[in-house]
């Protein structure tokens, strides 16, 4: 009777259903892993196509722009032609450049003479030391200051943040940085200027004088894309928190005496991080791609002023080197936020 009773008890008690759960995580995951890397590998070719063509409905010559406007015959525009590969068919120019950005060459770019990865390379050190520096900022204060506004939902602070950040938000990113630069680098009575109106360095600086002259030009980019970015953060990560406050979980945990800091930090907050942490990953993949406006307007030589004189041109293999870097750095970080999914919640990947 015993051993009959045995097995009945443990399936009525529903324990074997939650062993199998536990099972399916385990098979399940590796399945989930190859299939978000599968979907980042045909968005990377997706990105590659679209890189090509995409580019090539740019009004503008590129051979003609290399020969800097002097007049030069049919046959030396024909050289121009061959030499870049313009002069095969769309079909052959397409394969090869494929076959090459597999095996890491983007091509040479036209206006600087020089190959594509080694213009990116150079680039890239101040994009990630203007946009890595407002994303730590902007995410912190975003992550803060939406914790609170959510904890204090309904109050005065929270209308005057929420209202605060939808109004800079809505900003164009470029209008707030030449506002900016009229009031704090010209200079408006009474307000002299007081920062640079663009570039990334004097030039004339050694040491912590440079240190501190690249600082100096930092300011104002930075405030720039902290005031516009910010209040994403914070209006997503208030309404994730908004939607776990309601929970009876929380209820409990002030009913065994905790303070509301402690419910919220080691309960309510742990619970909403799927959406921020999806958003800081996007955020954290635009930091490679820079922002083309604020740096232009802000003259910093970064990837996102290289792209916008490559589009002036065109220079199609930077064009194309670049969109493609961009779209691959958002790429990963989408995909690295989907891979951490199941580690803050355990019902993801199963």
């Amino acid at each position: 009777m015993s051993s009959a009773a045995g097995p009945a008890s443990v399936s009525a008690l529903g324990k074997r259903p939650a062993e199998a759960p536990r099972g399916r995580s385990r098979s399940g995951y590796p399945r989930y892993v190859a299939g978000k890397l599968a979907g980042a590998a045909v968005s990377l070719f997706a990105v590659l196509v679209t890189s090509f063509f995409l580019f090539r409905l740019i009004p503008g010559d590129p051979v003609k722009f290399m020969t800097g406007g002097r007049p030069v015959s049919v046959e030396q525009l024909a050289t121009y032609r061959e030499e870049f590969g313009l002069d095969l068919p769309l079909w052959q120019q397409f394969t090869d450049y494929c076959g090459k950005a597999l095996s890491g060459d983007l091509g040479t770019s036209y206006q600087f003479h020089a190959p594509v990865v080694d213009k990116i390379t150079e680039a890239l050190p101040n994009t990630l030391l203007l946009t890595g520096t407002a994303f730590v900022l902007y995410t912190a204060l975003g992550a803060f200051l939406g914790t609170r506004s959510a904890w204090r939902h309904g109050g005065l602070g929270d209308r005057l943040n929420t209202g605060l950040a939808l109004t800079l938000y809505s900003i164009p990113s470029f209008w707030l940085g030449l506002l900016l630069i009229v009031v704090l680098s010209v200079g408006v009575d009474p307000v002299p200027g007081l920062f640079p109106t663009g570039g990334m360095e004097s030039g004339r600086e050694d040491g912590l004088a440079h240190v501190l002259d690249v600082a100096h030009h930092l300011v104002l980019p930075v405030v720039t894309l902290v005031a516009v970015e910010y209040g994403q953060t914070l209006l997503v990560t208030r309404s994730a928190l908004l939607d776990e406050m309601g929970g009876d979980y929380l209820t409990t945990a002030r009913a065994k005496g905790l303070r509301d800091d402690l419910v919220r930090r080691r309960h309510a907050v742990p619970n909403a991080l799927l959406p921020t942490v999806t958003l800081v990953f996007v955020n954290l993949g635009r930091t490679v791609a820079g922002v083309v406006l604020v740096e232009t307007v802000f003259s910093w030589p970064g990837l996102g002023g290289l792209f916008y004189q490559a589009l002036s041109v065109p220079d199609l293999p930077l064009v194309q080197g670049l969109f493609f870097v961009f779209a691959a750095a958002v790429i990963l970080m989408n995909t690295l936020a989907d891979l951490l999914y199941p580690m803050l919640d355990p019902r993801v990947g199963r």
